[in-house]
């Protein structure tokens, strides 16, 4: 693998958000935000990580009731609830759901995004969602949570050893993506201010951008998809983490899909890895132990097939000169034993960190030749 396609959320950050602080944006409203916010993410019941810190930070006092719900979906970036008497709120990405907010909130937003955190806008209708599922056009916007997300301390040290050993890492999230390059410098990606939004984007524009940007933000899950098969015809071995539904197709289309344990069971059925122990710092390990299987193997098989071609060689030699072969099996042994048999096994289980290079089959062939020819 020469390319790492890490998901932000569960592999560079370790998912669990907190609620840092929330903005009203309207001096006067008739419910408070641990009424609105907690009834909707009771109603909603998803189990994603924004939702699990939302629901501990906001407990309703005072329930309302639900007349229709709109539940939070990757390609929306928001959930909304119509409630009883109440109209309609909406939380989620704020440029999702009011396209053209004022100057002054736009500036409060970039505050916070450009230190790393995430920011959801809470907004409010007097009107109802429409029977085909869309929002109001008369949504105002009504307060802004900030959340914040712990960088895992081992993905630090994981980023750097992939960046020693010439794997280019490149970051590909749902979230707003000036956020995304913000957490991504922290972990020590390289290149890591150098971002861009894919929402809105054509498959043609998207495949195009694949190869020449670090960062991506606003990505939906076909869109994940579509950057790891541009980034394998652009002749790159692409690695994909994910830990959610949303990251599954893009782990399908990858040639090496990684997930932990604590993931989706849908992400851990399509993963070719699971790392049980939740650690991103296991795949330095998971690398190293790939690179001693391939390199003892093509060892070992160098030596099967150095005696493979001596004994084909010699048999051809006795055919052509019209001479019985000069060994019995018996008189084989020895070679077996000692030349093939133990030193394979010794070189099987030997430590061996060197990287993987060339083509399998044209490296042990290319050793055993030699050999071969030398036995000969």
């Amino acid at each position: 693998v020469n390319v790492l396609c890490l998901d932000k959320t569960g592999t560079i950050t370790d998912g669990r958000m907190k609620i840092l602080k929330d903005i009203q944006l309207t001096e006067r409203h008739p419910y408070e935000l641990c009424d609105i916010i907690g009834t909707m993410e009771k109603i909603l019941d998803d189990s994603n990580q924004t939702a699990i810190a939302l629901r501990a930070h906001y407990i309703p006092k005072n329930e309302l009731s639900a007349v229709k719900i709109l539940p939070f979906s990757s390609a929306r970036k928001f959930s909304a609830v119509t409630f009883v008497g109440a109209g309609t709120y909406a939380l989620g990405a704020p440029e999702f759901i009011i396209s053209d907010l004022p100057e002054s909130i736009k500036m409060q937003i970039d505050q916070y995004t450009f230190t790393g955190n995430r920011v959801l806008m809470l907004a409010h209708s007097n009107a109802g969602i429409s029977s085909k599922d869309q929002l109001p056009l008369t949504m105002k916007p009504l307060a802004l949570i900030v959340l914040t997300d712990n960088i895992r301390s081992e993905a630090i040290e994981t980023i750097k050893w992939f960046k020693q050993n010439d794997v280019q890492v490149k970051v590909i999230s749902g979230d707003n993506p000036i956020t995304v390059s913000e957490i991504a410098k922290r972990a020590g990606i390289e290149n890591a201010s150098n971002w861009i939004s894919l929402e809105g984007l054509s498959d043609k524009e998207v495949a195009s951008v694949a190869d020449r940007y670090t960062v991506f933000g606003r990505v939906t899950p076909e869109q994940k998809a579509l950057l790891v098969k541009s980034l394998k015809r652009s002749g790159h071995s692409v690695a994909m983490t994910g830990d959610g539904v949303n990251d599954i197709l893009a782990m399908r289309e990858s040639d090496c899909s990684i997930t932990v344990a604590s993931g989706a069971d849908s992400a851990k059925n399509v993963a070719h890895i699971v790392l049980v122990d939740n650690n991103f710092n296991s795949m330095p390990k998971v690398v190293s132990e790939g690179r001693r299987v391939i390199n003892n193997i093509q060892q070992s098989s160098s030596l099967f097939l150095m005696k493979t071609i001596f004994i084909t060689l010699l048999a051809l030699v006795s055919i052509i000169s019209v001479k019985s072969f000069p060994f019995s099996s018996g008189m084989l042994t020895m070679l077996e034993l000692f030349i093939i048999g133990v030193p394979s096994f010794v070189l099987s289980l030997q430590p061996n960190d060197k990287r993987v290079d060339g083509d399998f089959l044209m490296t042990i062939t290319s050793n055993a030749i030699p050999g071969a020819l030398i036995l000969l």
